[in-house]
């Protein structure tokens, strides 16, 4: 798949150190080892690089092993913002999605990403429960 000057990937290989470098790009804390301890409980992900191979973008999809299946820690570097990468890096995860068989595919978001998922990403609004933990 290809976006611009980015190629789009479904579960290619990704680096610990690599994305913890995009989530600091992109204004997140990372943790060290976070990859390899989540990367097992994946039904895939969407790898974004630019033309030197650099990882620019990503999603992750996490699963009930079955039907249902979870967008998170959708990332895009602050350089390549704004010109639709995050879009097509969540529809390449629906349509991977969708290929895999799940029924379902949910995610959360804060009201200040309304207009990406629910305009941009054809995300539906549903209510949901949440209770906070810490």
């Amino acid at each position: 798949m290809q976006h611009d000057d980015v190629t789009l990937t479904w579960r290619s290989t990704i680096g610990d150190d690599e994305l913890a470098d995009l989530t600091a790009a992109h204004g997140g804390t990372p943790e060290a080892g976070w990859w390899d301890r989540v990367r097992p409980h994946s039904l895939g992900w969407v790898a974004a690089r630019d033309t030197h191979g650099s990882l620019v973008g990503f999603v992750n999809v996490a699963w009930d092993g079955a039907d249902h299946a979870f967008l998170i820690d959708t990332k895009t570097h602050p350089a390549h913002q704004h010109r639709g990468l995050g879009t097509a890096v969540v529809r390449a995860a629906v349509e991977a999605v969708r290929a895999a068989g799940c029924e379902w595919l949910f995610v959360d978001y804060g009201e200040d990403l309304v207009p990406f998922y629910e305009g941009a990403s054809g995300f539906l609004p549903t209510r949901a429960g949440l209770v906070h933990l810490r």
